[in-house]
């Protein structure tokens, strides 16, 4: 029996890629329930596979003992695209269909949040500005509502 392909899912970071692997689902039960992959091999190893600008790069070997899990790569360059595959495999079973290939655009990488944070900037100056003008409308600076002393018009 072949084993995968696993859920990948990736996250930009700065300068880095956090990766969510979920382990793919066995067809084995035993006493009505469905096995998962951790329950028939209790330890499986898993392998990531970086391509950026045509070159493919194979992490090391990682072991997992649960069916959820994250890691992150780290030190990346943050004006390139960035895409994962991961292969899990048994001890026993080395027969394995890798992810489909996930990617991350290089700009989503160089600045995380940018946008929100170009709108949370932006609001707060906006009240900020908002506050300064209240003020100087209360201490009768603009708009003022009496009318001039007849020696001034």
């Amino acid at each position: 029996a072949f084993l995968g392909p696993p859920e990948v899912n990736i996250t930009p970071c700065l300068n880095c890629i956090n990766v969510t692997i979920k382990l793919p689902a066995s067809h084995y039960r035993e006493k009505g329930k469905l096995l998962s992959l951790v329950d028939i091999y209790e330890e499986l190893d898993y392998e990531i596979t970086l391509k950026s600008q045509n070159q493919e790069h194979k992490m090391p070997l990682e072991k997992t003992t649960e069916e959820v899990f994250s890691t992150v790569i780290e030190e990346l360059y943050p004006s390139r695209n960035y895409c994962v595959s991961v292969v899990v495999a048994a001890s026993l079973n080395k027969h394995s269909v890798p992810s489909p290939w996930k990617c991350v655009p290089s700009d989503s990488m160089a600045r995380p949040g940018y946008h929100a944070a170009t709108v949370a900037g932006a609001m707060c100056v906006s009240l900020v500005i908002a506050a300064a003008l209240k003020c100087l409308h209360a201490g009768g600076y603009f708009l003022q509502s009496k009318s001039l002393p007849h020696a001034l018009v």
